[in-house]
């Protein structure tokens, strides 16, 4: 918690060490504040360049994150100008912050599965999967911060499952887009080339990012040192690594005007089929194009010959002329 335990007092003297504390929230809260407005007008203007529920799923992490310093500031700043420290405000700033690493966490393993990447939406396990660690993680979190015995042993197996499955998953996605581009430069399928290569990109940077994410949360778990005298420096780095971390993930993730067929994906992600399905351009003038009619082939829809043969599903693309 962002409140230190010698601090719950009621009009007494406070530790000048402290001092610093409400200017730094105030400094950080304008740098979040300002992070969230930037990334829901982003979204906002980009939302028809690609699916963006992923993108908005994200957005709630930079405004629980202000939420919490907003507390936090009020509370420090009550009480060294108004000598009062609410313990409500305390107690707000102890769930928001366990409410912003959950958020964190979740978020990280919507964009480990893929979500709004490899495939439009989640399967019914996923979903169970990430709900189910999200509230365990949230319970642990929360146990520990209260100093419940043994929440420690916890939340370290839960930290431990969490970024094995987030790695492995990861991993996994890298696997199949390493396959799809080693099948489109055999067949010689250029259209699908740099939109495979940037969602490559994105999972080998957002590896990189999970794992420096799991040596900071290891560095931040092994420090024993609690003086007063330091915490302000400790906020400090913590605060600029924690803005730093999710700027790098939300200018990766970010809504953009990716390459055209980036938004080409299964609506959820086949354990069978990683293959790239085949794309045919076809040119056309508009007297044809308006009257284009076929029973074998839908424009932008992936199709199959028969329900059971997937693996021989056509997408489809008529580029107009004139456009």
């Amino acid at each position: 918690m962002d409140v230190p335990a010698s601090s719950v007092s009621y009009r007494i003297g406070l530790n000048e060490s402290y001092r610093p504390l409400p200017s730094l929230y105030l400094a950080f809260l304008s740098i979040w504040v300002f992070s969230a407005c930037s990334w829901t007008i982003n979204t906002y203007k980009n939302r028809h360049f690609q699916t963006n529920n992923l993108q908005w799923t994200l957005a709630s992490v930079p405004l629980i994150k202000a939420l919490q310093l907003a507390l936090s500031f009020l509370f420090w700043y009550s009480c060294f100008n108004l000598q009062v420290c609410s313990l409500w405000m305390s107690f707000g700033v102890y769930i928001t912050g366990v409410l912003f690493q959950t958020a964190c966490f979740v978020s990280f393993l919507l964009i480990s599965h893929g979500y709004c990447i490899m495939c439009e939406r989640l399967s019914v396990t996923e979903r169970r999967t990430t709900a189910a660690l999200g509230c365990v993680f949230y319970l642990t979190l929360v146990g520990y911060r209260a100093s419940v015995p043994y929440f420690t042993v916890l939340l370290l197996l839960n930290y431990f499952i969490s970024f094995y499955v987030i790695f492995h998953h990861i991993s996994q996605n890298l696997s199949v887009l390493r396959e799809q581009l080693s099948f489109i430069e055999d067949e010689d399928v250029h259209t699908m080339h740099d939109a495979v290569y940037t969602k490559y990109m994105m999972f080998k940077k957002f590896q990189a990012t999970m794992q420096i994410v799991a040596l900071a949360e290891t560095v931040i778990y092994i420090n024993m040192d609690n003086s007063s005298e330091t915490y302000w420096l400790r906020l400090l780095v913590r605060e600029w690594a924690q803005f730093c971390i999710f700027l790098y993930i939300g200018w990766t993730f970010r809504s953009q005007d990716v390459t055209p067929r980036f938004s080409v994906m299964p609506t959820l992600k086949s354990k069978r089929e990683t293959m790239v399905p085949p794309i045919y351009s076809i040119e056309m003038d508009a007297a044809t194009f308006r009257e284009f009619r076929s029973h074998q082939c839908h424009i932008g829809v992936p199709t199959s010959r028969s329900r059971d043969s997937s693996q021989e599903s056509i997408l489809v693309i008529i580029q107009h002329p004139h456009a």
